[in-house]
């Protein structure tokens, strides 16, 4: 099935410190990630973002036309670039501070050739003024047309009060046909609640699916129909986690691609995937993930090793905490 990708979303360079005392500049952010991710998975990628003109600018931009991704964005003459400042642990987690503006403008949503097949956002972006009020439009506008997948990846911090993130997110997840979140997202979205309770919410709110990482444990998909499927994950080796639920993601839009049921032409198709498919598409996400987390910083597997025969079904990786800047 050929068409575009939409992601919208924050482009950042994670400045990760090892406790070798190393320090290096990665480029990152979790919607960039994304896009990478599915660019190397050979699938036409446009990323609205902001960058500025600097020179991790120009790392983050190198990096993203590396890996295929078209930009659609303007480039800012004042300011500086994003930054996360990721601390590694001895078991490959990652903690991080942040430096990070977004603002995107109202028509830069809107340079792909035809209809997206898909829109995804997240993370920061996704709820950080004023650049969310353009992607909460452009998603609006979009979801007449394409599938709308959404990873909260949060990051309270940035994010502001609880009450404020919550009315954010939850409007973002009723626009959405597939959620993405970690246990820990729905920790700090809902303290009240438990993980299993906190994902029935957002699936309440409307969308086909809410998938729930859950560090080195199982998967899950909670789905519309009521079915819920579980992926066990089996542990690999780890480098870091950065970007490990970024590559998880773009395997899961990369793999519902493949089925067929993306566009909002297949929405109720999406709605009607059975358990058998599901599980399929979590352990393909899950493989996608192991090969992320192999390796440091985010790197994102290419179509290609995923179709050298490694073991994607065979699982990703055992760690507190799977999550990108």
């Amino acid at each position: 099935m050929a068409g575009v990708a939409l992601v919208l979303g924050e482009a950042l360079v994670d400045i990760v410190r090892r406790t070798d005392g190393t320090v290096t500049e990665l480029p990152g952010g979790s919607p960039a990630n994304v896009a990478v991710a599915l660019a190397r998975l050979e699938r036409r990628t446009v990323l609205t973002t902001d960058l500025a003109d600097d020179r991790l600018g120009c790392l983050l931009a190198a990096h993203l036309a590396a890996s295929g991704v078209e930009l659609a964005l303007q480039l800012r003459t004042v300011g500086s670039s994003s930054t996360a400042v990721a601390s590694i642990g001895d078991d490959g987690s990652a903690s991080y501070e942040f430096d990070i503006a977004f603002d995107i403008r109202s028509d830069s949503g809107s340079p792909t050739t035809g209809p997206a097949l898909v829109v995804h956002t997240g993370s920061i972006g996704a709820v950080l003024a004023p650049g969310a009020d353009v992607v909460l439009q452009v998603i609006r506008a979009r979801r007449t047309t394409s599938t709308v997948t959404y990873d909260l990846n949060i990051r309270r911090q940035v994010m502001g009060s609880l009450w404020s993130l919550r009315a954010k997110v939850e409007a973002l997840v009723a626009l959405s046909d597939v959620v993405k979140a970690a246990d820990e997202d729905l920790a700090e979205l809902y303290p009240e609640l438990d993980t299993d309770t906190a994902a029935k919410r957002l699936l309440d709110l409307g969308p086909a699916a809410v998938l729930v990482t859950r560090g080195g444990g199982v998967v899950t998909a909670v789905l519309a129909n009521g079915q819920q499927v579980a992926y066990g994950v089996r542990k690999v080796a780890v480098a870091d986690t950065i970007g490990a639920g970024d590559s998880f993601t773009a395997a899961v839009i990369d793999r519902l691609w493949i089925l067929g049921v993306l566009g909002a032409d297949n929405r109720s198709a999406l709605r009607g995937l059975g358990r058998g498919c599901w599980h399929e598409v979590l352990g393909y996400a899950a493989g996608a993930a192991a090969i992320a987390v192999s390796r440091p910083g985010a790197d994102p597997a290419w179509r290609h090793e995923l179709d050298s025969g490694l073991d994607v079904t065979a699982e990703a990786p055992s760690r507190r905490r799977e999550r990108s800047a």
